[in-house]
Protein backbone atom coordinates (compact mmCIF):
# COMPACT_ATOMS: atom_id res chain seq x y z
CA UNK A 1 0.00 0.00 0.00
CA UNK A 2 2.71 2.40 1.09
CA UNK A 3 4.35 1.96 -2.55
CA UNK A 4 1.24 2.66 -3.86
CA UNK A 5 0.82 5.67 -2.31
CA UNK A 6 4.64 6.84 -2.77
CA UNK A 7 4.23 6.03 -6.34
CA UNK A 8 1.49 8.12 -6.89
CA UNK A 9 3.28 11.14 -5.03
CA UNK A 10 6.11 10.81 -7.39
CA UNK A 11 4.27 10.56 -10.71
CA UNK A 12 2.34 13.77 -9.45
CA UNK A 13 5.46 15.44 -8.91
CA UNK A 14 6.67 14.58 -12.02
CA UNK A 15 3.58 15.57 -13.84
CA UNK A 16 3.73 19.12 -11.91
CA UNK A 17 7.28 19.54 -12.92
CA UNK A 18 7.61 18.83 -16.77
CA UNK A 19 4.32 21.05 -17.19
CA UNK A 20 5.99 23.81 -15.71
CA UNK A 21 9.19 23.23 -17.62
CA UNK A 22 10.80 25.83 -20.15
CA UNK A 23 9.88 29.42 -19.58
CA UNK A 24 7.23 29.00 -17.20
CA UNK A 25 7.69 29.67 -14.07
CA UNK A 26 5.32 29.89 -10.99
CA UNK A 27 3.33 32.86 -10.81
CA UNK A 28 -0.21 33.84 -9.10
CA UNK A 29 -1.88 33.39 -12.53
CA UNK A 30 -0.63 30.01 -12.75
CA UNK A 31 -0.22 28.60 -9.27
CA UNK A 32 -1.33 28.86 -5.57
CA UNK A 33 -2.22 27.64 -2.09
CA UNK A 34 -6.18 26.91 -1.05
CA UNK A 35 -6.80 26.58 2.68
CA UNK A 36 -10.35 25.20 3.30
CA UNK A 37 -13.11 23.71 5.33
CA UNK A 38 -15.36 21.27 4.83
CA UNK A 39 -18.44 19.19 6.87
CA UNK A 40 -19.78 16.13 6.43
CA UNK A 41 -22.22 13.55 7.32
CA UNK A 42 -21.42 9.81 8.00
CA UNK A 43 -22.72 6.69 6.58
CA UNK A 44 -22.28 3.07 6.18
CA UNK A 45 -20.44 1.56 9.41
CA UNK A 46 -19.12 4.83 10.16
CA UNK A 47 -22.56 6.32 10.91
CA UNK A 48 -22.74 3.50 13.94
CA UNK A 49 -20.28 5.74 16.05
CA UNK A 50 -19.88 9.40 14.72
CA UNK A 51 -22.64 11.85 14.36
CA UNK A 52 -20.90 14.51 12.19
CA UNK A 53 -17.49 15.34 10.89
CA UNK A 54 -15.62 18.81 10.23
CA UNK A 55 -12.47 19.65 8.73
CA UNK A 56 -9.64 21.37 7.72
CA UNK A 57 -7.89 21.15 4.51
CA UNK A 58 -4.39 22.75 2.92
CA UNK A 59 -3.81 22.26 -1.11
CA UNK A 60 -1.15 23.36 -3.58
CA UNK A 61 -2.20 23.50 -6.83
CA UNK A 62 -0.29 24.44 -10.01
CA UNK A 63 -2.90 24.74 -13.28
CA UNK A 64 -1.16 22.17 -16.23
CA UNK A 65 -2.98 23.78 -18.53
CA UNK A 66 -5.78 27.12 -19.10
CA UNK A 67 -8.38 23.97 -18.10
CA UNK A 68 -6.88 21.50 -15.45
CA UNK A 69 -5.12 21.91 -12.22
CA UNK A 70 -2.75 19.16 -10.70
CA UNK A 71 -1.42 19.28 -6.68
CA UNK A 72 -1.10 18.11 -3.49
CA UNK A 73 -3.61 17.88 -0.76
CA UNK A 74 -3.36 17.21 3.12
CA UNK A 75 -5.41 18.16 5.72
CA UNK A 76 -7.20 17.23 8.83
CA UNK A 77 -10.79 15.59 9.69
CA UNK A 78 -12.33 15.13 13.21
CA UNK A 79 -14.96 12.77 13.99
CA UNK A 80 -17.61 13.84 16.50
CA UNK A 81 -18.85 10.14 18.38
CA UNK A 82 -21.63 9.35 18.88
CA UNK A 83 -22.66 8.00 22.66
CA UNK A 84 -20.17 5.96 23.87
CA UNK A 85 -17.62 6.21 21.34
CA UNK A 86 -14.11 7.87 21.65
CA UNK A 87 -13.23 10.93 19.30
CA UNK A 88 -11.07 9.93 16.24
CA UNK A 89 -9.93 11.83 13.17
CA UNK A 90 -7.63 11.21 10.17
CA UNK A 91 -5.13 13.11 7.77
CA UNK A 92 -5.53 12.39 4.32
CA UNK A 93 -1.98 12.58 2.16
CA UNK A 94 -2.53 12.45 -1.91
CA UNK A 95 -2.78 13.91 -4.85
CA UNK A 96 -5.83 15.79 -6.98
CA UNK A 97 -6.98 17.10 -10.27
CA UNK A 98 -9.43 19.88 -10.99
CA UNK A 99 -10.96 20.59 -14.20
CA UNK A 100 -12.12 24.17 -14.88
CA UNK A 101 -14.27 24.62 -17.99
CA UNK A 102 -14.33 28.47 -17.80
CA UNK A 103 -12.48 30.67 -15.24
CA UNK A 104 -15.32 31.11 -13.28
CA UNK A 105 -18.16 28.97 -12.81
CA UNK A 106 -18.41 24.94 -12.41
CA UNK A 107 -15.60 22.51 -11.77
CA UNK A 108 -15.49 18.92 -11.22
CA UNK A 109 -12.19 17.04 -9.07
CA UNK A 110 -11.08 14.41 -7.06
CA UNK A 111 -8.55 13.72 -4.63
CA UNK A 112 -6.92 10.27 -4.13
CA UNK A 113 -4.04 9.30 -1.90
CA UNK A 114 -3.69 7.60 1.62
CA UNK A 115 -5.68 8.79 4.30
CA UNK A 116 -4.28 8.18 8.38
CA UNK A 117 -6.20 7.14 11.25
CA UNK A 118 -5.60 9.22 14.59
CA UNK A 119 -7.05 9.11 17.89
CA UNK A 120 -7.90 4.88 17.67
CA UNK A 121 -5.08 2.76 18.91
CA UNK A 122 -4.46 -0.10 16.82
CA UNK A 123 -6.13 1.48 14.13
CA UNK A 124 -4.72 2.25 10.39
CA UNK A 125 -5.25 4.10 7.62
CA UNK A 126 -6.63 3.36 4.00
CA UNK A 127 -6.71 4.46 0.23
CA UNK A 128 -8.88 6.98 -0.20
CA UNK A 129 -10.54 8.89 -2.78
CA UNK A 130 -12.64 12.45 -2.42
CA UNK A 131 -14.64 13.30 -6.12
CA UNK A 132 -16.06 16.50 -5.83
CA UNK A 133 -18.38 18.97 -7.75
CA UNK A 134 -19.02 22.49 -6.84
CA UNK A 135 -18.37 26.37 -8.37
CA UNK A 136 -14.98 28.53 -8.70
CA UNK A 137 -14.18 31.84 -9.16
CA UNK A 138 -11.16 33.76 -8.89
CA UNK A 139 -10.71 33.57 -4.78
CA UNK A 140 -13.06 30.14 -3.92
CA UNK A 141 -14.20 27.09 -4.60
CA UNK A 142 -17.54 26.20 -2.51
CA UNK A 143 -18.53 22.09 -3.46
CA UNK A 144 -19.71 19.05 -2.77
CA UNK A 145 -18.26 15.92 -2.01
CA UNK A 146 -17.57 11.88 -0.97
CA UNK A 147 -15.41 10.69 1.03
CA UNK A 148 -14.76 6.76 1.20
CA UNK A 149 -11.35 6.12 2.88
CA UNK A 150 -11.00 2.15 1.99
CA UNK A 151 -9.57 -0.35 4.41
CA UNK A 152 -8.34 -4.16 4.36
CA UNK A 153 -11.04 -6.09 6.27
CA UNK A 154 -8.48 -7.15 8.95
CA UNK A 155 -8.04 -3.27 9.78
CA UNK A 156 -11.82 -2.44 10.12
CA UNK A 157 -14.48 -1.32 8.08
CA UNK A 158 -14.10 1.21 5.05
CA UNK A 159 -15.15 4.41 6.41
CA UNK A 160 -17.69 6.81 4.30
CA UNK A 161 -19.34 9.90 4.61
CA UNK A 162 -20.39 13.10 2.12
CA UNK A 163 -20.65 16.69 2.51
CA UNK A 164 -19.91 20.47 1.69
CA UNK A 165 -16.59 22.37 1.76
CA UNK A 166 -15.04 26.06 0.56
CA UNK A 167 -11.28 26.67 -0.11
CA UNK A 168 -9.71 30.11 -0.30
CA UNK A 169 -7.10 30.61 -2.77
CA UNK A 170 -4.05 32.54 -1.73
CA UNK A 171 -2.00 33.86 -4.60
CA UNK A 172 1.52 33.74 -4.41
CA UNK A 173 3.26 37.57 -5.31
CA UNK A 174 6.33 38.84 -6.78
CA UNK A 175 8.65 40.79 -4.98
Amino acid sequence: MKRVVLSMVLTALSVVAFAQSGSEEVTSKNSWLKVGINAGVPFGNLSKTSNFTLGAELKGQVMSTNHVGLGLTTGYNHFFPKDGFKNFGTVPLGLFVRYYPKSHGFFAGTDAGYSFVTGVEGATGGVYVRPQLGYHNYSWNVFAFYNGIFRSEENGSSMQYAGIGATYNIRFHKR
